[in-house]
């Protein structure tokens, strides 16, 4: 096996990052392929945490190439500072990264359009976007009116400004009608500042799609990184509250330029429990201690916005069908050691009403819980955060990943116990 894809199995925040970073360890190429700077991975390496937001985590692995997908839109100030920091750390220092000539670009507009937007929306049409222009981007490159990075390179200045001049004519007037004139799109000013991101991106650029495909050709292992969670697609999630792009395993083709029988395996992530963050359906959550508690015990701030995030028991019936709709072969369960701290833990089984996620009236779902043993005293959090294989973890614990495997029909492959890269009990071999 040579391409392993990984995606998020709930509502996003399932420590994609630190599971990619460990997998990453036996890859030779790491591509994300769709969403922006509205995802954050938060990676632990050494005891030092890392936050990144667009480069492929992949990154701390000297000589591992990172991949920029077609299928992303990139706030290319946001990715040079980004990548600044992650040099002045030691990281990315010897040309791993390349940058897909045909993702999209977000500018100053699309930032403005999205804030804008939500500080207009009523409290029904708010869906609590990050406010970091990803909808605007996309809903341009849909339009036939996005500017990919190729068009920001010096022999393209005319098209650039022709591209420019035609979200100016649709966008200034929807900036007018939400009062923000002064956000207008400056063409002449973007050109210039286009300028100077020409000449930083020019050694990175590439077609994505040929180089996958060339590193398969040479028998290098390719690891395929996701943004966001299944529940959150454009297509299968919980629409409207959903992102801009796709975020289940089918989007890695499109979004890389390979074919679907270049994918050998996929693996989803889902915590132990579930979180979620803005607007938008969540039948299984807990608002009062038991939710704070799960949020202080498992840090649960975005890596982006530093958002508190919502807690809740771990949904079954939303996790088979992530599995269902990515064709999962594999399940990685993160953040076991948070839930050492309760002496019982729920899951949700079922719907009172039969609903499913992704349609209408899911927002009034009502879960059927399962109280299950829980792993809470003192001895059994101490050997929760110490285990190095399946055989380590109390047996509640283990009877609860068994339980998850058996209610989805997809095999455990990986399990966190904690945020730091050695806390991890890898089930079975990636590749």
């Amino acid at each position: 096996m040579s391409t392993l894809v990984v995606v998020g199995a709930q509502w996003g925040d399932e420590g994609k990052g630190k599971v990619v970073d460990v997998l990453a360890a036996q890859a030779q190429v790491v591509a994300r392929y769709a969403g922006g700077n509205n995802a954050g991975h938060t990676l632990v390496v050494g005891g030092k945490k890392i936050v990144t937001h667009l480069v492929p985590s992949g990154c701390t692995y000297p000589g591992t190439l990172c991949v920029l997908g077609a299928g992303m839109v990139i706030d290319i100030e946001v990715f040079r500072e980004e990548v600044a920091a992650l040099q002045a750390e030691g990281m990315l220092r010897g040309g791993e990264l390349r940058v897909s000539l045909d993702a999209h670009v977000i500018f100053p507009y699309h930032r403005a359009l999205d804030g804008l937007r939500e500080d207009r929306a009523n409290a029904t049409g708010k869906i609590g976007t990050t406010r970091r222009g990803i909808g605007p981007a996309y809903e341009a490159k849909a339009g036939r009116r996005g500017v990919r990075v190729r068009d920001l390179l010096l022999n393209n200045v005319a098209q650039l400004r022709e591209r420019l001049e035609l979200n100016k004519a649709v966008v200034d007037a929807e900036l007018a009608r939400l009062g923000g004139s002064q956000h207008a799109v400056d063409v002449e000013h973007l050109v210039r500042a286009a300028a100077g991101w020409s000449e930083w991106l020019a050694p990175m650029v590439c077609d994505a799609g040929e180089l996958i495909e060339r590193a398969l050709g040479e028998q290098q292992r390719v690891l395929i990184e996701g943004a966001q969670g299944a529940l959150l697609d454009l297509d299968h999630g919980t629409y409207p509250y959903v992102t801009s792009s796709t975020t289940t395993a089918g989007g890695a083709c499109a979004g890389l330029g390979i074919g679907p029988t270049r994918i050998d395996a996929v693996w989803g992530i889902t915590k132990a429990y579930t979180t979620r963050v803005g607007a938008g359906p969540f039948p299984t959550c807990e608002t009062g201690p038991l939710g704070q508690a799960m949020r202080d015990a498992g840090h649960e701030y975005g890596a982006t916005t530093g958002r508190p995030r919502d807690c809740g028991w771990l949904d079954l019936p939303a996790l088979r069908h992530a599995a269902r709709i990515n064709g999962l072969t594999g399940l990685c369960v993160t953040k076991l050691d948070v839930l050492a701290a309760l002496p019982e833990v729920k899951v949700c089984v079922d719907y009172e009403d039969g609903l499913k996620p992704g349609v209408d009236g899911f927002d009034r779902a009502r879960p059927v819980l399962r109280a299950l043993p829980g792993w809470g005293d003192p001895a059994r959090a101490a050997a929760l955060a110490k285990a190095r294989r399946l055989e380590d973890l109390p047996t509640v614990a283990r009877a609860y990943l068994d339980m998850i495997s058996e209610y989805t029909g997809v095999e455990i492959s990986l399990v966190s116990v904690g945020a730091g890269r050695e806390q991890t009990i890898l089930v079975r071999d990636a590749y």
